[in-house]
């Protein structure tokens, strides 16, 4: 993984730039996503890397499935990673790509793991208080998991607040060992 964010990393900053110049972010974040989600298919990822299919008749295929969804831009982009072999990559570039404009828009997306279901004014006043903390825009996404016993873990990027029952008695057993 490691080594596929290194080939990715380069690729994302330079469509981040050029997106950021044009002010088309947002169209280059859903580009991205649309190429990411066709490589990934069982079809397309089978012929990436294949000895029987040829990288141009690889890249026509890609601009047939992307359709007039793909600018000029696009079709450049795509051209590029398929003559560096890079096709793998593009999942790993659009995740990173994601990641830039959302610090670059102030915006985080936050995971809340809780032991009981969490919606309405709970979760609206959870997110309030993370965007606070944060001075960024909250998306937050919550989950159920009854393993936790109670409480709620919350990850925000690097961030990771341990408010469980099961991180506390996690955090406990450590302390009465060491």
């Amino acid at each position: 993984m490691a080594e596929l964010t290194t080939i990715a990393r380069p690729y994302a900053q330079a469509v981040f730039k050029l997106a950021q110049e044009n002010k088309r972010l947002k169209e280059w974040g859903e580009v991205l996503g649309l190429l990411a989600a066709i490589v990934e298919t069982p079809e397309i990822s089978a012929l990436i890397g294949s000895p029987k299919v040829s990288p141009e008749r690889l890249q026509a295929l890609l601009f047939e499935v992307g359709g007039d969804r793909l600018d000029q831009q696009g079709k450049n982009f795509l051209r590029l990673l398929v003559e560096n072999r890079r096709l793998a990559a593009l999942p790993e570039i659009a995740r990173i790509y994601h990641r830039l404009e959302d610090e670059a828009e102030k915006r985080v997306e936050v995971e809340m793991v809780s032991a009981f279901e969490v919606r309405g004014a709970l979760a609206k006043k959870i997110a309030a208080a993370l965007a606070k903390r944060l001075g960024k825009e909250v998306e937050m996404t919550v989950k159920v998991d009854e393993r936790l016993i109670g409480g709620a873990v919350i990850r925000a990027g690097d961030l990771v607040i341990d408010g469980s029952v099961a991180g506390e008695l996690n955090r406990l057993a450590r302390e009465l060992t060491h």
